[in-house]
C-alpha cells in the first residue's frame, strides 16, 4: 500500500507569525517618509490629502498594534492548499447549526479578508446576532491569488476566470457539493464568472457591485432620474477616479516599486479608491469619527497586511490580467455565457455607481433578489456587517 501523500491537494492548517523585526522595519520606514507639500485644493481632487496620511502615519507608528490583528486572524480556522500552482490561503468557519448553507465569499481590491471579518459572526452564528438557525452559513473566505497570505502567481493567465475555477476546486476539496457565492469589487467579477462558467455545485450567488457596467455601461438605460444618477457617477469615475485602475491595468510593475518600498506610498495608494470610502476613512483619522466598522484600527490592519505580505505589486498585476481578459472579450464581440442559477443583488447608496434595478435586470434578466438599502458603500461588508449579513440571509433564503 502506498504511503505517499498527494501534497498537491492537501489542506494544511495555517497560523500567522510575523517576526518582530519586520514590524520594527515598518515603523522605521514610516518615520523616515519624505513628505510632499500640502495639496493645493480643499478636497481630494489632487489625491489623498496630506493631513489624512500624516494622521494615519502617526497612528500607525505610535498607537497601532499589529499583534491584535494577528491574534484575531489566528483565532479563526485558517488553511492553505495548492491549486494550479498557487498556494491559496483561506478562512473556513463551519457553523454549529446542522443545516447551514455553504458560502464562499470573495474580497476585492484594495481590500483583503480583513474587510469581511465582521460578517463571520452574523453569518455562521445567526442566533447570536438576531437571526435564526435557518439563517446559518458555513463560511469560506479565500485570499485572492497574489493577495495577502495567498502566494503570487509565477506565470501569466491568473485572471478572474481562472480564480473562479480555483474557487470551485476549493469548495470541492472542502466537500461542499452544493453551495452559494458572494462578491463585491474584484470578488464580484470572480463570483459572476463562477456563475457564467456554471461551475459544479454552485446553486446561486449574490453581488453588491455590477462589474458588467465597465463593459456595457454605454448601453444601459438612462431614462429615469436614478438611471441618470448612476450614469453620471460612472462617468465621474471614468473621468476623475480611474487613475489607480488604469495604472494597475497597464503598468502594475511600475507602481509596484513604490508600493513595496514605502509604507506611506502603499497607504495612500490603497486609500485613493472611491470618493465615498475615502471621505469616510479620512474622517476616521482626521476627525476621529469612524463610519460603522470602518475604523482606524481595521483600516490600518488591511494596509499592514498588504505591507507585511509584500503583495501590493502582485495584487496590482491581477488588474493587468483582468484588463486584458476584458479587452479580449470585447474584441471577440461575443456575449458572455448566460447565467442559469439565481442571482441576488443589493445596491448600497455609497457605491461607486449605485446600480438601479433596471441596470441589474439588463445584466441578469431572471434576477431573483434585489434590494436597495439606506446606508453603506463600496466596502459594504466592512462598513455595515449586520446589514450586509441580513441581505445575504434574504437573498439566499429560497435556496435553502
Amino acid at each position: 500500500m502506498s504511503t505517499t501523500v498527494d501534497t498537491a491537494t492537501e489542506i494544511r492548517s495555517f497560523q500567522i507569525e510575523i517576526p518582530e523585526e519586520q514590524i520594527d522595519d515598518l515603523r522605521r520606514r514610516v518615520a523616515a517618509t519624505r513628505w510632499p507639500t500640502k495639496e493645493l485644493v480643499g478636497d481630494r481632487l489632487q489625491g489623498v490629502q496630506l493631513a489624512t496620511v500624516q494622521e494615519l502615519a502617526r497612528f500607525w507608528t505610535t498607537e497601532y498594534d499589529w499583534r491584535k490583528c494577528e491574534a484575531r486572524l489566528n483565532a479563526l480556522p485558517q488553511f492553505t492548499t495548492e491549486i494550479d500552482g498557487v498556494e491559496i490561503h483561506f478562512i473556513h468557519v463551519r457553523s454549529r447549526h446542522e443545516n447551514a448553507l455553504p458560502l464562499i465569499m470573495t474580497h476585492g481590491w484594495p481590500g483583503s479578508v480583513i474587510e469581511l471579518l465582521e460578517t463571520v459572526g452574523p453569518l455562521t452564528d445567526p442566533t447570536a446576532h438576531g437571526g435564526t438557525p435557518e439563517d446559518a452559513f458555513h463560511l469560506v473566505l479565500p485570499s485572492l491569488p497574489g493577495y495577502g497570505f495567498s502566494s503570487e502567481p509565477t506565470e501569466l493567465g491568473w485572471d478572474a476566470s481562472r480564480t473562479a475555477r480555483a474557487w470551485a476546486e476549493l469548495m470541492h476539496r472542502l466537500g461542499y457539493t452544493r453551495y452559494v457565492a458572494q462578491g463585491g469589487d474584484v470578488g464580484a467579477l470572480v463570483t459572476d464568472l463562477m456563475g457564467r462558467q456554471a461551475v459544479e455545485g454552485l446553486v446561486g450567488y449574490h453581488l453588491n457591485l455590477l462589474t458588467a457596467v465597465l463593459a456595457i455601461g454605454d448601453q444601459l438605460p438612462k431614462k429615469s432620474e436614478q438611471e441618470r444618477a448612476a450614469a453620471k457617477a460612472l462617468a465621474t469615475f471614468r473621468e476623475d477616479g480611474f487613475g489607480y485602475f488604469l495604472e494597475m491595468a497597464t503598468r502594475p510593475q511600475t507602481i509596484g516599486y513604490a508600493l513595496l518600498d514605502s509604507p506611506v506610498a502603499l497607504a495612500a495608494w490603497l486609500l485613493d479608491h472611491d470618493t465615498d470610502s475615502y471621505y469616510k476613512i479620512s474622517r476616521a483619522f482626521v476627525d476621529g469619527k469612524p463610519v460603522g466598522k470602518l475604523t482606524r484600527e481595521t483600516i490600518v490592519d488591511n494596509i499592514t497586511l498588504y505591507w507585511l505580505t509584500g503583495t501590493a505589486a502582485s495584487a496590482a498585476r491581477s488588474y493587468w490580467e483582468d484588463g486584458r481578459a476584458l479587452a479580449a472579450a470585447l474584441a471577440s464581440g461575443q456575449a458572455p455565457p448566460a447565467v442559469s442559477v439565481p442571482v441576488g443583488f443589493t445596491t448600497f447608496p455609497g457605491e461607486i455607481w449605485a446600480s438601479p434595478r433596471s441596470w441589474v435586470e439588463a445584466v441578469y434578466p431572471g434576477l431573483a433578489y434585489f434590494n436597495e438599502v439606506d446606508r453603506g458603500g463600496h466596502f459594504a461588508a466592512w462598513e455595515e456587517p449586520a446589514l450586509f449579513a441580513s441581505e445575504l440571509r434574504a437573498a439566499f433564503k429560497p435556496l435553502r
